[in-house]
């Protein structure tokens, strides 16, 4: 996950409700339900795939809630920058069930029904079920779009997947387009293993739903685990903050910067300043309490301000900090 404008919000209380969140379980509880009693009378290996399916994102979209709810804890003295980081490493276990709960299920359950083909019984029902389900996934997948757009700005659904700081919309979305995928898998399946009499099409669409699940686990472990090491404030964020210490005339220039998520709604900024060689220590640290006071109006989650002043020289100007010299290239271009 990187960093860009519009992908993942550095402002608070942008896309970061768990409407989505909920939605997604309500309908994945029922969606299981359903799935799993057509399976009872079908006895289609797809459909059971996509029961597992829908149990694994219903314990996900648990986990997503759960995350959410320690990581408002207050600090503690062992945890002094707070638990913010806790909805990462939640997200991070929803890869590990989609993989070994969804995708392994799937996959052997496929291998095995290849192996030893049976009939689907009762095909009406199941496409009816499926029919259910694909109406279910489609309310929560609109959900998850719906909240998502309120901070993805213009960039594409991709960069957002990529760099969204906030974990829970970025997993629903993968799960819930994994299920719509997942349940079309299936339909194909049944008509298959229905219209050839060959229960091999039955297994081969529960392989199909291993595979997939397999890809959407490994791409939301890439992703939580680069927010899991800490990533860096966005491109204009970082650019807001550099503008905001150098609006004062007690700070000459921004020296070196660096910035890091602590959570979705808490960012870290430390930065050395350069200050001038006449200030007093009285000036010095005035100017400080200032420039953290301008740092939090433009961003607003820059809970964590740490500035150390230094005397600038000009020497540093061609070794200097990359972030800084990066914000200082786009505001020349502008």
């Amino acid at each position: 996950m990187g960093s860009d404008q519009g992908a993942g919000s550095d402002h608070p209380g942008h896309g970061d409700s768990p409407r989505a969140v909920i939605a997604a379980l309500a309908a994945n509880l029922g969606i299981a339900a359903t799935k799993f009693a057509a399976f009872l009378i079908t006895g289609s290996a797809s459909l059971l795939a996509e029961s597992v399916h829908s149990v694994a994102d219903s314990g996900n979209q648990a986990l997503l809630l759960i995350g959410r709810t320690r990581a408002r804890r207050e600090e503690t003295e062992e945890h002094q920058f707070g638990f913010g980081a806790e909805r990462y490493f939640y997200a991070f276990i929803v890869a590990v069930v989609l993989f070994t709960v969804g995708s392994v299920f799937s996959l052997a359950e496929g291998v095995s029904r290849i192996m030893h083909p049976a009939d689907v019984e009762s095909p009406v029902v199941a496409f009816i079920v499926l029919a259910v389900a694909i109406a279910l996934e489609g309310f929560s997948f609109r959900t998850a779009i719906t909240e998502s757009n309120l901070s993805r700005g213009e960039v594409s659904w991709r960069a957002f997947i990529r760099r969204a700081k906030a974990p829970e919309l970025p997993a629903v979305l993968l799960e819930d387009f994994a299920a719509l995928i997942g349940l079309g898998f299936a339909f194909c399946a049944v008509i298959l293993s229905t219209v050839t009499g060959n229960g091999r099409w039955d297994g081969a669409g529960s392989v199909a739903i291993g595979v997939l699940l397999g890809c959407v686990a490994a791409v939301l472990a890439v992703e939580m685990k680069s927010l899991l090491i800490g990533e860096s404030a966005s491109r204009d964020a970082q650019h807001a903050i550099v503008a905001a210490i150098e609006a004062g005339p007690e700070i000459e220039r921004v020296i070196h910067l660096r910035t890091m998520h602590i959570g979705p709604e808490t960012l870290l900024v430390a930065a050395k300043i350069a200050v001038s060689h006449s200030d007093t220590a009285a000036g010095i640290a005035a100017g400080i309490d200032a420039a953290e006071r301008r740092i939090r109006a433009v961003v607003p989650i820059a809970e964590l301000i740490f500035l150390e002043p230094d005397l600038y020289q000009a020497s540093r100007l061609d070794t200097g900090d990359p972030a800084v010299r990066a914000v200082r290239a786009v505001r020349r271009k502008k």
